[in-house]
């Protein structure tokens, strides 16, 4: 089907005024509205001693778990259960020291563990620790689950009844690194017994857990929307701990509070640039990026590196309907020759190695002089104008933030990565535009960077803190393992998802028609070898974190966040392009339905 074109009245050069056929993808319009505007304005608020108290609150019961620790650390299976629960609930982040300590004691005392204290059959105490440890970066062996199989290589049938150990192997599965043949048994063998449970035979909390997880998987789930759906199943647990469920609670909704004042702030900005009357042919989904970010990083401390990088994605967004779907090729090849006239070259920044202080004035110098051209604009329609001044404006005021803590080579790299997506997506619309079927081989190096995958990554790490230094960007900039990985769960999840709905609407082929095409196959058995390599990358990433690691692991966080993303809006489906049902769910989960605080 062809895709539908309107004939639309623009101005391609300035003095020119001529009728141009353009693509229309007819996206629904925002279903937010101006919804989160009310949360930019300071009188929505906590009233200033009600928020106190509330502090306070967390503050005494942060002190009452660090105590459940100590009281615990002779005891293994409580210490794991309670490092499992704090997790699980979203309250992780407070306690990073003490449970990497105490998962270091678990990993010494491993062999022990497994072989005697948890006793041989207990599935769910050696899953839970096998998933923890290998969460935390330690390579211990998933043969230590050959245990669990009987004389012809099977796994028990007695296994079958312990639902809890069940549930417990299926999610350290989604931690299997290449080589854990025995994980790649195990995942089959629980989804089809925990699919076949008769609920009846279970308790409803742990029915509702299953459930939970065959949709999604803890490890690939995004950690502040796993907590949502916890708590509520945690609550309803006979064995509950007060002190944790009220934590909880309380940390979730000031942490909702926060976010929804950033939404509010975010909104008000995209309004402000008018994108609604400047570019009507884009999706209209701030709302849906800010959720998009929040995954990336929640913890209230990330307030700043959030607000570059939902302005930085909103842009993308814009900058991809631009060339996927409205832009004429003679427009792309100017506009795209715009954003190239940038900042210095990527390749100066090897200059800057020769001693600090050089880094420092050079850094300095470029971010203050060597700026994107507006001039280079004028040949452009009036919503390409409108779109590279919001961008010239934006990265103007992130130079004068990163200026302040002498963190200015950081820009550069932003706008190199910026100017990269620009390039790529020119060069996807140009096979577009000229009819250009490109084989697999040619298509995959480029829909990985067309996923903006690489560039959110670089940006992300810009409004950090000290724990990012320039060897992350020549990291992120290399053959950087983890990245590709993410780009590949992205790129195919993306295909897999949307290419019926891009096809319709005029779109470069995509992962699943040129595999079809080469490998003379359906469609069906296309998406399941593309499945296995999404598979594959998870792996990859699983690995990245594995001791000793390349970079710190907070830089590692963002990659896996933002991988995890793309897990939750495309494992059914173009979540975001069509985000009025389970996106909207999400949404609302996080950002407008605090937690209840009394008990049903």
């Amino acid at each position: 089907m062809s895709a539908p074109v309107s004939a639309i009245p623009s101005s391609p050069n300035k003095g020119t005024s001529r009728a141009v056929e353009r693509r229309w993808a007819d996206f629904h319009p925002s279903v937010w509205g101006d919804y989160f505007l009310e949360y930019a304005s300071p009188t929505n608020s906590m009233e200033f001693k009600y928020l106190g108290t509330m502090e306070e609150q967390i503050e005494e019961l942060k002190r009452e778990v660090r105590k459940m620790v100590t009281d615990v650390v002779d005891k293994p299976s409580q210490m794991l259960t309670l490092i499992d629960q704090i997790q699980r609930l979203g309250i992780f982040y407070h306690f990073e020291c003490e449970i990497d300590e105490q998962l270091e004691q678990i990993h010494k005392s491993y062999s022990q563990l497994v072989h005697g204290v948890f006793k041989g059959d207990d599935l769910h105490m050696i899953a839970l620790t096998f998933r923890l440890l290998r969460h935390q970066g330690y390579n211990i062996s998933s043969e230590v689950f050959n245990k669990f199989k009987d004389s012809e290589g099977n796994f028990r049938e007695s296994l079958v009844t312990d639902v809890h150990g069940l549930l417990s192997l299926y999610e350290a599965c989604h931690l299997r690194c290449h080589g854990d043949a025995i994980l790649e048994e195990a995942l089959p063998f629980t989804i089809t017994q925990l699919e076949s449970i008769k609920e009846s035979k279970v308790s409803t909390n742990l029915a509702k857990q299953v459930k939970r997880a065959l949709k999604q998987p803890f490890h690939k789930g995004l950690l502040r929307l796993e907590a949502r759906y916890y708590i509520p199943f945690y609550q309803e647990e006979p064995s509950r701990d007060e002190v944790l469920l009220t934590l909880a609670k309380l940390d979730f909704n000031l942490l909702q509070e926060q976010h929804q004042k950033e939404l509010g702030k975010i909104t008000r900005w995209w309004k402000d640039i008018d994108v609604a009357r400047k570019f009507p042919f884009a999706r209209d989904r701030i709302v849906e990026l800010f959720f998009w970010i929040s995954g990336a990083y929640f913890e209230p401390e990330f307030a700043v590196a959030r607000d570059i990088l939902a302005k930085v994605i909103a842009l993308t967004s814009i900058l991809d309907d631009i060339s996927d779907v409205y832009g004429t090729l003679e427009e792309l090849v100017i506009f795209t020759e715009a954003i190239e006239m940038s900042v210095i070259h990527i390749l100066f920044l090897k200059l800057l190695n020769l001693i600090d202080f050089i880094k420092r004035q050079m850094c300095h110098f470029f971010g203050l002089e060597f700026k994107w051209d507006v001039n280079a604009i004028d040949g452009l329609p009036e919503y390409m104008q409108a779109w590279f001044k919001v961008l010239l404006d934006f990265y103007d005021a992130v130079g004068n933030e990163v200026a302040m803590k002498e963190r200015s080579y950081r820009l550069v790299y932003a706008k190199e990565a910026m100017k990269k997506q620009a390039r790529v997506y020119f060069h996807e619309a140009k096979w577009f535009h000229t009819n250009y079927t490109p084989t697999l081989e040619e298509y995959m190096p480029l829909a990985l960077l067309t996923t903006g995958y690489e560039m959110l990554a670089i940006t992300s790490l810009v409004g950090m803190g000290n724990v990012v230094t320039k060897h992350a960007f020549e990291w992120l900039l290399g053959d950087c393992k983890i990245l590709k990985a993410s780009q590949i769960i992205c790129r195919l999840m993306d295909d897999i998802a949307s290419h019926q709905f891009e096809q319709k609407r005029g779109h470069v082929a995509s992962a699943v028609e040129l595999f079809m095409k080469e490998h003379g196959v359906s469609e069906q058995e296309t998406e399941k070898e593309l499945w296995k390599q999404v598979e594959d990358a998870w792996k990859d990433i699983n690995e990245a974190f594995l001791h000793p690691t390349p970079v710190q692991v907070p830089i590692l966080m963002r990659i896996l966040n933002l991988s995890r993303v793309i897990h939750v809006l495309y494992s059914n489906g173009d979540n975001y392009t069509h985000s009025g049902s389970l996106l909207k769910d999400h949404v609302t989960s996080l950002f407008v339905s605090p937690l209840p605080m009394s008990c049903p």
